[in-house]
């Protein structure tokens, strides 16, 4: 057997295992594996709330809820990673950060920075692939209001959330449509992400003279 073929089983093995565990653990499983998602400990997405869905679609769970699930193990995940960075990330960059060229003007404006776009920055993080486990970090660092941080990071994890167990709802346990539709899909939210942005700055940049007028 190929090394590609050994991988191809293994991840199967994987989909099989995970969807006997969220199917055994219902929606608690759900929360946890997506606590682990939004955590240090990054876990794929797309191979656990697919399978909810799909167990949604055969009747076994409700779709709603595992919706609801999904978003709050984001939030906690989130949350910890938030948490973590307000316990010990600024001590630490203050002691260490002098060695990466990070200094105290450096985290201070970070800091204003999170005060006035955090909202747009958090929301459109957790819908970038890999920025959005460790977006909840320069937040907590820069220490974003804690409701404004949850809510972005429901609304942003909610949207992705929904296209991930839609996605297994509507295609079942075919993992390679899944994972062709999903690639689809976070084109489509980049590119969403990226106009986004760009009209926010230039809002933001309109306010600025304006005010300054």
């Amino acid at each position: 057997m190929s090394f590609i073929s050994q991988c191809t089983a293994l991840f199967s093995d994987l989909i099989n295992w995970l969807v006997a565990v969220i199917g055994h653990l219902g929606y608690p499983g759900i929360v946890g594996l997506m606590f682990l998602e939004s955590s240090f400990f990054p876990f794929p997405s797309e191979v656990v709330v697919p399978p909810a869905g799909y167990l949604a679609w055969k009747g076994e769970m409700n779709l709603i809820l595992v919706i609801i699930s999904g978003i709050a193990g984001s939030v906690f995940g989130g949350l910890f990673n938030y948490w973590i960075a307000v316990r010990w990330g600024r001590p630490i960059f203050e002691k260490y950060g002098k060695y990466f060229f990070i200094t105290h003007e450096t985290l201070d404006k970070a800091e204003a920075f999170f005060a006035k776009h955090g909202h747009i920055s958090t929301f459109t993080g957790r819908l970038i692939p890999v920025i959005r486990q460790y977006i909840s970090l320069p937040a907590g660092l820069a220490r974003m209001p804690l409701k404004q941080f949850c809510l972005y990071t429901a609304l942003g994890s909610g949207i992705w959330v929904v296209v991930l167990a839609l996605t297994g709802y509507f295609l079942g346990s075919n993992q390679t449509l899944i994972h062709q539709e999903i690639k689809k899909i976070t084109f489509f939210l980049l590119t969403g992400c990226a106009i986004l942005i760009v009209l926010y700055i230039y809002r933001y940049k309109n306010k600025a003279e304006k005010e300054v007028e």
